[in-house]
């Protein structure tokens, strides 16, 4: 078993001037250097989130979270949450958490509120394995584990898939793993990720997604969304 150590990581100011880290590790960047932000809006936000809530008119949405990183689509989902006057059940796995040091240098919050601020930090700090009421409507639980080995009898609305892209990490996009995935989402689930490599789209269709190819964000050609439709 590979050991779930703490990964090193450099910092990196992506074109919207939102910061990014690169994994040592992996050596490969936690987000798209064209725009931190930009990036997980348009993937994670827009086209996953804001598109599950308004398909299927739910007021409450469980989430599982591929690979939580620098926080960033979790705290932009928070934001979303509170702006839309909605109820999120956050579930995020990692198994390379970031120093807390290297987490007080991001710059995501910088024009927020202290009580924002806070909530990003305490992201962070809150204790793993457990399920946190971070605000009355953004539950939240973090599990230090590979992919490989997560398990859970939950089942969840929306996937963000945000795991390093195939090539720095070939066998979490495998068809294995998406059935994985398929298993762990409600009846007309939706995943979202911003990988559109032809394999992974085969892998995707081969274990029952319904997949379709988006615009990409920042000037990539596209994105993909998965439909668990039964």
């Amino acid at each position: 078993m590979e050991e779930k150590a703490t990964n090193i990581v450099s910092f990196i100011i992506t074109d919207d001037q939102s910061h990014s880290l690169y994994s040592e590790r992996f050596k490969a960047t936690y987000h798209s250097t064209r725009g931190a932000v930009s990036e997980c809006k348009h993937v994670f936000i827009q086209n996953g989130l804001q598109h599950v809530k308004e398909q299927f008119n739910l007021s409450e949405i469980s989430i599982l979270e591929i690979g939580f990183g620098t926080g960033l689509n979790a705290f932009e989902t928070y934001l979303f949450a509170k702006e839309q006057n909605l109820k999120i059940n956050y579930h995020t796995i990692e198994g390379y958490p970031i120093l807390m040091e290297d987490v007080l240098k991001l710059n995501y919050i910088n024009e927020f509120s202290e009580y924002d601020r806070n909530v990003f930090y305490q992201l962070h700090e809150l204790e793993w394995n457990k399920v946190n009421e971070l605000t009355d409507f953004f539950s939240f639980n973090k599990q230090k584990v590979l992919l490989e080995e997560f398990v859970s009898s939950k089942k969840f609305n929306l996937i963000y898939f945000d795991a390093f892209s195939p090539s720095e990490q070939p066998e979490l996009w495998t068809e294995v793993v998406f059935k994985k995935m398929f298993d762990l989402l409600k009846n007309n689930g939706t995943l979202v990720t911003y990988c559109a490599q032809g394999q992974m789209k085969r892998n995707m269709k081969n274990v029952g997604f319904k997949v379709q190819s988006l615009p990409g964000a920042l000037g990539k050609r596209e994105m993909t969304r998965g439909i668990k439709t039964v």
